[in-house]
């Protein structure tokens, strides 16, 4: 098992290697409902989005769902918002349940929904008297959420497996399609547009057993196409590969548990951008104050991420709170906060 991991890693990073060294003649597809790309989770967000390697709770199940046979708790529970670039916000949420000391697997529950603000409508209006040249047809209201169902399990005390299935759903809200009559009087034909469609994450996560280096893969937004009109299109399928270690490890004279370094590297192949290359670390202090800067590369606007955590354990119970900033070029900077509870 431990040979066919490290060369199915080796082979997948070969293939990205074209996309990292900039190579600007590969064949990119388009994609809809991009907000299932939009990094979520404020701690795995300050680390550059490196987190497939990440051993985690609920919110796992935004990242590589294998992450949840990790967990230590009977439940986990986690909650965030994220305040995007143009006004535009999201909310999400995650609960897992371990029964039985995992002897199950765990079983988990996620949502996304998206509020993309208020737009004004309007059509166009050959009336020779509206010197605006336009009709006001009032306000609407896209908007996306995404509800999930997810389950892992560790097969062994080093290998973990773990998938989602996601019900998707994007609302554009109705258009005016044709006008019957007196544009003015609000003579007007509509259509419905909204697209729905199952989604599927897969995912796997092995503790290689040198130190704390860890191996992760993920496939997310596995789908049919989508059609709104004639041309349907995909969601955006992402595979990514990734490794993690507390590189104190190395070090006998670091080694403590009161502190870790943790590097965490993604090797990323959308189905719609060129392949980039995630970088994050992580600084724990006292198993309590954590530091963390991520890098991103290549992105058109946004590369560089930091954050800070807090985390607290009280008994069997575990609270943690994580901010995270990214500085987003010409738009809004991002601002991603996010409380989780193990108990």
């Amino acid at each position: 098992m431990k040979k066919i991991i490290i060369l199915s890693f080796i082979l997948l990073m070969a293939l990205f290697t074209p996309g990292l060294s900039g190579d600007k003649l590969q064949k990119l597809a388009q994609t809809g409902m991009k907000f299932l790309s939009v990094s979520t989770d404020a701690r795995l967000s300050a680390l550059g989005d490196a987190s497939t390697s990440i051993e985690g709770h609920s919110s796992a199940m935004f990242f590589n769902p294998a992450g949840m046979a990790s967990m230590t708790n009977f439940a986990s529970i986690s909650l965030g918002q994220v305040n995007w670039i143009a006004d535009i916000n999201y909310v999400f949420g995650s609960a897992a349940f371990m029964p039985k000391n995992g002897l199950y697997g765990v079983f988990g529950i996620s949502v996304l929904s998206v509020d993309y603000g208020i737009f004004k409508g309007t059509i166009r209006d050959s009336d020779p008297t509206n010197e605006l040249g336009y009709l006001d047809t009032g306000d609407f209201s896209p908007n996306a959420i995404a509800f999930g169902v997810g389950y892992a399990k560790a097969l062994s005390d080093k290998f973990s497996v773990g998938s989602n299935i996601k019900y998707v759903r994007h609302d554009l809200t109705t258009s005016i399609i044709g006008v019957t009559g007196a544009a003015a009087e609000g003579n007007y034909n509509e259509k419905s547009y909204t697209g729905n469609v199952f989604a599927y994450d897969f995912g796997i996560l092995y503790k290689t057993g040198f130190k704390s280096l860890n191996f992760g893969m993920c496939i997310r937004n596995f789908s049919n196409e989508v059609k709104y009109e004639d041309e349907g299109f995909q969601l955006p399928l992402t595979f990514k590969v990734g490794i993690s270690m507390n590189v104190f490890d190395l070090l006998e004279s670091m080694k403590s548990d009161l502190h870790s370094l943790l590097v965490v590297f993604d090797a990323v192949h959308p189905r719609d951008y060129y392949e980039q290359l995630n970088i994050g670390v992580e600084y724990l202090v006292f198993n309590t104050l954590a530091f963390r800067l991520g890098y991103s590369s290549p992105n058109d606007e946004h590369g560089l991420s930091m954050g800070v955590g807090f985390q607290k354990y009280f008994l069997n119970y575990q609270l943690a709170l994580d901010y995270a900033y990214t500085n987003f070029g010409v738009f809004n900077n991002v601002h991603r906060v996010s409380l989780h509870f193990g108990l």
